[in-house]
């Protein structure tokens, strides 16, 4: 499995030499009481929601952005089984992620995403026999990092598990 990790460029600083900060910089949400995050390499746009159009059956929508149809992924629902509280069909965001083969998907979240730069120090793959057994198979890495005085634990995003 490739990881989507990547260094940040050292400081080109004429101080004495010193390691450079390797850091992932990461578009984190909320989808219910977990914190999840995409590459900033992976995220195309975060826009204001828009309607979503959907049978209500399954976790994907569709939406049109840009001209183009989208197919929308409601985390909430394929990670715990029920659409999100917000059903608002026009509030919060659109966080708009490509994968690999070009394919564009869209997450609603509530919450303004935020950009963090995540210390590849505080990173680990998570065990394959976890992603096998566990709703979040579509979370490749883990962080746990201090913010706000508090711990918290960031589930890193596979793009192409989405689906």
């Amino acid at each position: 499995m490739k990881s989507t990790l990547s260094r940040s460029k050292p400081s080109r600083s004429k101080g004495p030499l010193k390691s450079p900060a390797l850091s992932q910089k990461l578009i984190v949400f909320e989808i219910g009481k977990l914190v999840v995050a995409f590459p900033i390499e992976r995220v195309y746009k975060i826009i204001n929601r828009t309607p979503v159009h959907s049978s209500g059956l399954s976790y994907t929508g569709i939406t049109q952005i840009d001209g183009r149809e989208i197919t929308v992924v409601d985390l909430h629902q394929r990670l715990f089984g029920a659409p999100s509280q917000d059903d608002g069909q026009t509030q919060g965001y659109l966080v708009i992620v490509q994968s690999i083969q070009n394919e564009f998907f869209s997450i609603p979240t509530a919450n303004t995403p935020t950009l963090m730069a995540v210390p590849l120090s505080r990173m680990r793959t998570l065990p394959e026999a976890y992603r096998r057994s566990d709703t979040l198979e579509i979370a490749s890495h883990v962080a746990m990092i201090s913010h706000a005085e508090q711990e918290m634990t960031i589930f890193l995003l596979d793009v192409n598990r989405l689906i």
